[in-house]
Parts: C-alpha cells; sequence; structure tokens
C-alpha cells in the first residue's frame, strides 16, 4: 500500500507524533476512491497493519501515532490487528463516524482498552451534536482555512477542557507563529516548517561550510579518507562523534590520530557515519523534522530510481533529497544556496526550477510526503509503476533510517 508519515509539532518546533495515511489501491485504476480519506469497505485499519509489519519504533521511536480508522473499520478487531502498546495509538476518526449509538458504544470499547481518540474534519455546526463523541475524544484537529479556531479554541476550553487542541493546516511559519501566541494548541500540523524565506539575508556560518564540504566529498565516486579526516578535524562535535563511533567498533583500539581513526572505520563505515553526523550538524539549529525529511527524501528518491527507469542516476537522486531543503537550512533562494555546494546541473535544475528528469522524482516524493494520493496515483499510471514498488522504497528509506540513526 502506500503510506506516508506526517509530523505534529508543539510550539517548539519539536515532533511530538505523526500521523500515518495509507492508500491500499491507486486512485486513477479505482476511481470510486476519490474524494474519500478512508476505505470504508474495509474490516481492518491499513495504519495498524503498517504499525505491525514494521515496528513502532521504526516509524516514530517513542511517539504518539495517529492512525485513521474509517466508520466501518472502527468496528474490525482492532485489538488482534497490531500489538504495539495501546497507549502509543491515537485512532483517528472523522464526521463520517456518526454521533449514534452502535458508535458511541464502539468508542467507549476501544477507549476501555485503552486506545486514545482524535477527531478531525468535524464542522462548526456539528459540534454540539457530537457532544457524546467529543466526551470521549482526547485530541481534535481544528483547520484554520475552514473555521476560526480561535474562537473554537475558546468553545473546546470552556465545553470540553479536557480535548487537546491540533491546529491543522498550517502552510507558513508566520501562521504557526501566530497561533503560538495565542496559545492553547497541543500540536501543529501542516507545510509550514519546510518553507524557505524569500531572501538571503543571512551568511553561511564556516561551521557549515565544513558541513557541505563533507556531503561534497560524500557523493563523490570515491572518498578520500585523508582528506575527509582533515576536514572532520576542523569541528570537535564531529571529532569526538567519530571517536566514539571507532571505539564502539574495536575496544582496545588505541586512537593515534584523526586520519588513523578515520582508517579504521574504513570508506563504507565512514560514509554511513558521515551521512547522519554532518547532516545533523548542518541542520543544527533548525526542527529535527528538518534532518528526518532531508535524510528520508533523499532515500527514497533512491529507492525509487528504478521504478522510474533511472537506476543510473540513483547517486544524484540521492543528493538531490538531501539538498532538496538546503534552502530551509542555510535561510537563503535555493539558487544562492546551491551556489556553496558542488552539484551537477541536472540536481540545479531540478530544485531551482523544477525542470528535468530528476524534478519527475522530488515532485513524486513531495506529493508522497504530503499524502496527495490523487496526483501521486496518476504520476503511477503515467510511469507504469506497481503499488509495491513504491512502497518498498519508502518503507526501506524509513528502515535505513532508523539502521543509520541508531
Amino acid at each position: 500500500m502506500l503510506v506516508t508519515l506526517i509530523p505534529l509539532f508543539d510550539e517548539n518546533m519539536n515532533v511530538n507524533a505523526y500521523s500515518i495515511f495509507t492508500q491500499k489501491k491507486n486512485y486513477f485504476l479505482n476511481p470510486s476512491l476519490l474524494g474519500t480519506g478512508f476505505h470504508d469497505g474495509a474490516a481492518y485499519v491499513d495504519g495498524l497493519e503498517v504499525i505491525q509489519s514494521m515496528g513502532v519504533e521504526t516509524l516514530s521511536e517513542d511517539k504518539e501515532v495517529f492512525v485513521p480508522v474509517g466508520n466501518i473499520s472502527i468496528f474490525s478487531d482492532i485489538n488482534s490487528q497490531c500489538d504495539a502498546p495501546h497507549e502509543r495509538i491515537v485512532l483517528l476518526i472523522d464526521n463520517t463516524v456518526k454521533p449514534e449509538e452502535a458508535y458511541i458504544r464502539r468508542l467507549k470499547e476501544l477507549k476501555d482498552d485503552g486506545y486514545k481518540l482524535a477527531m478531525r474534519k468535524l464542522e462548526v455546526a456539528q459540534f454540539e451534536a457530537y457532544r457524546e463523541i467529543l466526551l470521549l475524544t482526547d485530541y481534535i484537529f481544528l483547520n484554520h482555512k475552514k473555521i476560526d479556531i480561535s474562537k473554537a479554541k475558546i468553545y473546546f476550553g470552556k465545553i470540553y477542557p479536557n480535548i487537546k487542541l491540533c491546529a491543522g493546516n498550517i502552510d507558513t511559519m508566520e501562521i504557526f507563529e501566530q497561533l503560538k501566541e495565542d496559545g492553547g494548541y497541543q500540536f501543529y500540523e501542516g507545510k509550514f516548517f519546510r518553507i524557505p524565506i524569500n531572501k538571503g539575508e543571512h551568511e553561511v556560518s564556516p561551521l557549515k561550510v565544513n558541513y557541505i564540504e563533507l556531503l561534497n566529498m560524500l557523493n563523490a565516486p570515491e572518498l578520500e579518507l585523508t582528506e575527509a579526516a582533515d576536514v572532520i578535524g576542523r569541528d570537535t562535535a564531529l571529532v569526538i562523534s567519530l571517536l566514539k563511533m571507532v571505539n564502539r567498533m574495536s575496544i582496545n583500539s588505541k586512537i593515534t590520530s584523526i586520519r588513523h581513526a578515520a582508517a579504521m572505520l574504513g570508506e563504507k563505515e565512514l560514509r554511513k557515519w558521515l551521512t547522519t553526523a554532518v547532516t545533523g550538524e548542518l541542520y543544527t539549529d533548525k526542527p529535527n523534522e528538518i534532518t528526518r525529511l532531508s535524510l528520508l527524501r533523499a532515500k527514497f528518491a533512491e529507492n525509487l530510481a528504478p521504478a522510474f527507469s533511472m537506476a543510473m542516476k540513483s547517486s544524484e537522486l540521492f543528493l538531490m533529497g538531501l539538498f532538496s531543503v538546503l534552502d530551509v537550512i542555510l535561510d537563503m533562494p535555493m539558487e544562492e544556496a546551491l551556489e556553496i555546494v558542488k552539484v551537477s546541473p541536472a540536481i540545479s535544475d531540478a530544485l531551482i526550477n523544477g525542470k528535468g528528469d530528476l524534478a519527475l522524482i522530488l515532485e513524486f516524493t513531495r506529493r508522497y510526503e504530503n499524502a496527495d494520493w490523487q496526483e501521486v496515483s496518476r504520476l503511477m499510471v503515467l510511469h507504469n509503476i506497481e503499488i509495491k514498488q513504491v512502497y518498498d522504497a519508502y518503507v526501506g528509506s524509513l528502515t535505513w533510517y532508523r539502521d543509520i540513526c541508531r
């Protein structure tokens, strides 16, 4: 199936939960799915199937996972579908679950089993009718584009003080900052965290230049260990991290120099460590989700290469994905940011102009991240790509990210 994770931020821009969205079939090959967010004919919950097969830690470490549940699948045997701790699962329902006796009774059973409940897509006119369901609800998503959430916040604060509010569909940092200033929201959801500024007003710090230089080395055909070691030596944090890595691999080793440490690690392990360590340091003043997004997008794009008949360009696709948020990282327009790094014309054309073969996969990954299943389905049909190919590519990127962060 198609599956993606949407981060939920707190007011400090830390990710405290994820929503998992899935799509079992291709929209364009199954027109009846258009306009629906759930598989209402399903007797199981796809999100729980994903969690069970991959493990909740692979998806979200120790955070809660919001799992959409349809008005039919809510009556399925949810306990048997996933053995993840119930307190980690938040069942996400919408207004297709009616404020009727059968639904209310089932929601009470799920609450008794230890699950939390969240509500989305509830219109203002439905607030009063959904009273009995809202009394069971732990979270509610408020779409600031469709309702006046400042008034909704006052309403819920008075009538349902135990419900935690989630401000949704936030497009810009300005809107996020305003909502944060108003206060009262548990989570913030939207693409605001990856929207770049429009003007280049900041100089790139010397340390970030070092990290970019190392990333350029990483994507060369061969990694020159001594040159990489010399650049690592300019940053104390990287040196300490490298020495810790080497000591874990060889407890009795006596490191005589940074070059010695790099040589002991070897090219393969050095590449693996540098990808995580350097990216983490480069993005250190940004939300952790930016680091995760960059690495997952890079690996996902690389994994998609064969499906799009671009296997020979997998390395370029990885670098394109890695640098696709470089404008956010360096606080400058992408065109200026790419002047600092050494990337191919094809990568520049994709990231700056949205043109060329590589841009196709970049657009696909962005649509996929946003659970835009209709456009994802269109592109899959256009390029004769099967759902399993995309699923394997995405799951492979999640597994890779989990492994390199251990």
